[in-house]
Order: C-alpha cells, then sequence, then structure tokens
C-alpha cells in the first residue's frame, strides 16, 4: 500500500509569490496615491498603528484559536523535545540572529549602509528572532510526519514564553546595539499582539468545544477564518509597501542584502537543533518539529512590534517583511531535507 504524499495548501505553497505580488502592488499603490495613503499612517494610539492594529490581530487569533493549553499537563512524560525547542527559541536563536545581523548589516554592508540605517536593519532582525512561530509551524511538523499532539505542546508553552520573555530579550539586544526603546510601546505592542488575542483565543477554543465538540471545532469553526487571516496578511503587506515604495524602488538591491543574513541564519538555526535532536536521541515525530520551530519566526508579531517601535516606512518594518518573503521557499528546503534525513 502506497502512502499518500502529504501537500501543503495552496496559499502557503505559494506564500512567497504572494507576498511578491503585494510587494509591487504597495509600491504602485505608494507612487500614485502616496499622500491619500499617508493618513493611515497618522492614526495611531500610543504608538501603535490602528490600521495596521487590527490587521494583524486579525492574522493572529486565528492562529490562537489552535492553541490548547490543556496539552501542557502531558510535558513530563516527554519532556527533552520541548528543553530543545525551549533553549533554541530562547537562549540561542535571538542571539545568533542578533549576531549575523551585526556581522552583515554593520560590517559587509558598510560601504552601502550607514550606521543609522544599520541599526534599525539589525533591529527588526532582532524581533523576528526573538518571536518563534506559532502558526505555520503546525504545517511544517505536518510535512514532516511530526507528531501534531507534541508540536501543540511546543506552541502552546512558547506562546506562554513569549508572555515574559519577547520584552526584556528584545530589549536588551536592541539595547546592546544602540537602539533606544521605549517599553510602553514594547510592552503594549506585546499586550496587543500576543495577550489579547491569546485569551481571545482560548476563551473561544474553552467555550466552543464545551458546547459544540471538538470535531465541529476543527473541521467546521476553524476553517471558517482562514481566509480572514490571509486577507489580513495581503492587506498588511500591501499597506506596508505603500510606504516603503520610494525605498525599494531608490535601492531594490536592499530585498537581497537584508535577505542574505536571515536565510544564512534560518539555515543555521536549523542544522543546530536538528543536530541536538539527534544527540539527545528524539525520534524524528519530535526532532524535525522542534527543528522547524526554531528555524522559522512569528514574523506577524515582529512585524507589528517592529511598525510600533519604529514606524512603517522604517527599514526595521521592511527587514520583517524580508522575512515573510523568504520564509516559505527556504522552510521548504528545510522539509524536503528533514524528509531526506528522516530515520
Amino acid at each position: 500500500m502506497t502512502q499518500t504524499k502529504k501537500q501543503i495548501g495552496c496559499f502557503e505553497k505559494y506564500l512567497t509569490l504572494w507576498v511578491a505580488l503585494c510587494i509591487g502592488a504597495g509600491i504602485l499603490i505608494g507612487n500614485f496615491a502616496g499622500e491619500s495613503v499617508s493618513i493611515l499612517s497618522n492614526w495611531e494610539v500610543f504608538k501603535v498603528n490602528i490600521p495596521v492594529a487590527i490587521l494583524v490581530w486579525l492574522m493572529i487569533y486565528p492562529m490562537m484559536l489552535q492553541v490548547d493549553f490543556s496539552s501542557i499537563k502531558s510535558v513530563g512524560k516527554r519532556p527533552k523535545g520541548l528543553i530543545l525547542t525551549l533553549v533554541i527559541n530562547w537562549l540561542i536563536k535571538p542571539f545568533t540572529m542578533a549576531f549575523f545581523a551585526w556581522i552583515f548589516f554593520s560590517k559587509i554592508y558598510a560601504a552601502w549602509i550607514s550606521p543609522e540605517m544599520a541599526g534599525e536593519y539589525i533591529a527588526g532582525a532582532i524581533l523576528l528572532g526573538a518571536a518563534p512561530c506559532t502558526a505555520m509551524v503546525f504545517v511544517w511538523s505536518y510535512l514532516t510526519d511530526g507528531d501534531p499532539n507534541y508540536t501543540l505542546v511546543q506552541v502552546s508553552v512558547n506562546d506562554l514564553i513569549i508572555l515574559v520573555a519577547f520584552v526584556p530579550i528584545v530589549g536588551l539586544l536592541l539595547g546592546i546595539t544602540n537602539v533606544q526603546v521605549p517599553y510602553d510601546t514594547l510592552v503594549a505592542s506585546v499586550l496587543i499582539f500576543v495577550v489579547v488575542p491569546l485569551l481571545a483565543g482560548y476563551l473561544t477554543h474553552k467555550i466552543l468545544i464545551g458546547r459544540k465538540g471538538e470535531s465541529w471545532f476543527k473541521e467546521s469553526f476553524l476553517p471558517r477564518f482562514k481566509p480572514v487571516s490571509i486577507l489580513a496578511l495581503l492587506l498588511t503587506l500591501i499597506l506596508l509597501f505603500a510606504f516603503q515604495g520610494n525605498t525599494i524602488t531608490d535601492n531594490p538591491l536592499i530585498i537581497l542584502l537584508i535577505a542574505v543574513p536571515l536565510i544564512i541564519q534560518t539555515y543555521f538555526i536549523f542544522f543546530v537543533a536538528w543536530l541536538g535532536g539527534r544527540k539527545l536521541k528524539l525520534p524524528h515525530a519530535i526532532c524535525s518539529p522542534a527543528a522547524m520551530i526554531g528555524a522559522s519566526n512569528f514574523f506577524e508579531l515582529a512585524v507589528a512590534v517592529a511598525i510600533a517601535l519604529f514606524g512603517l516606512q522604517s527599514p526595521a518594518a521592511l527587514v520583517t517583511v524580508v522575512g515573510v518573503l523568504v520564509e516559505v521557499p527556504v522552510m521548504l528546503s528545510l522539509v524536503a531535507l528533514a524528509n531526506k534525513w528522516k530515520y
């Protein structure tokens, strides 16, 4: 009996294409309707842009609906995989991302990028590195025959740790790079983009499963939100590039320059996590998702916080969006490697 080959959904498979199209659409809108669009950039509360906040919240809330914190009670049965995930995501990944960004933006690219601009590019990379993936990792786990229940545990614990670790790690690393940190804005961003949707997702999950059952929740309710989160993502990207249009048309090479350290970091973290899992003698179904969580990013959160801290037109926001652009093709290559090395 032949095993059916697992397939990634159409949107996820061609995410890089959709992002590229949004870049083009955003640049065109920015060039032809720049003054009209600029009105949106001034609509903010505590430096949090309201239109972007709404769109990002619509992206994140459906992800939080999938988190089941009751699964955490089984952590003690197989702790090694969770320990690996936590070490990679919170003790290694943010610091290696900051290191690679510093090497490239401050040193290698010094001839093309001013020190001031380099600081913001590094800041955007730090925001990506400090935000472990919470949604797409379920896709990568599925494609590499990961244990779905254990992946859920890993993601759920990471979401809880984001609440307490994201702000101090970002603050520490931004301080090292001499970027002034507005902690009130950083804390407000975590509350808006993590705490509120996480609490809303948890309550929705608990109430609806209690009333309708888990089967209805997963098969009928969750699919309704997929188009909403996709549309919100695409609209956010168009809005971002409507403000980044001049930057990109004046210096189209910048996208490639930003992509290089992000790609190197992704492969580096994957190999560290993969080798760590093999050293711990984890089964493939746990080792593979652990490596995928480490390699991928919670780019929705990174985009939102970059905008809140530095603005819609900032180099930091551009870095987080380029993170979206490169993530899917790189992660699909890592899926192929994980399947090739299956043991």
